[in-house]
């Protein structure tokens, strides 16, 4: 099985861009969004990716991804329920590479970092522009955010 151990926070202010090294946008689509599990389809650079994820369970959950034909992703795109897009900026701080993922649309205004581990009690450096951790709050994931957008967020 193969496990995806992240945890998400939100950012403080605009010092992270400093450390940015690549950025890419990034459209994804959701086909399946039950609670507890996922399926997404993801447009990046001339790629297109298919992603199935389980619930999460602290701050790990089973996932699954798989390279596509990059006209099979853009059929699959049209297929789903609910759409986000977003800029990920890639930071390295310390021993790892932070995705920040600065949004677009409806979730314009929300800013979200990342950090991929390798265990779950994994040490790792808190960057300076960090802000509060939201890795146990599903209202950022990225599914949720597709389906209910930041912007009709009440306290946004």
């Amino acid at each position: 099985m193969s496990i995806e151990i992240e945890r998400k926070f939100l950012v403080r202010d605009d010092s992270w861009r400093e450390g940015i090294v690549r950025t890419t946008p990034i459209r994804q689509g959701y086909l399946c969004t039950e609670t507890g599990r996922s399926v997404r389809v993801r447009m990046r650079d001339d790629e297109a990716w298919l992603t199935v994820k389980g619930s999460l369970r602290g701050f790990a959950r089973p996932e699954y991804e798989y390279s596509v034909p990059l006209r099979d992703g853009l059929e699959m795109l049209e297929m789903t329920v609910a759409t986000l897009d977003k800029r990920r900026h890639e930071v390295p701080h310390g021993a790892h590479v932070w995705e920040v993922d600065e949004f677009d649309g409806p979730n314009a205004l929300l800013i979200v970092a990342e950090v991929e581990l390798s265990a779950i009690d994994e040490a790792f450096e808190h960057p300076p522009w960090l802000g509060e951790d939201e890795s146990e709050n599903s209202a950022y994931s990225n599914s949720a955010l597709a389906q209910h957008p930041y912007s009709t967020w009440s306290d946004a």
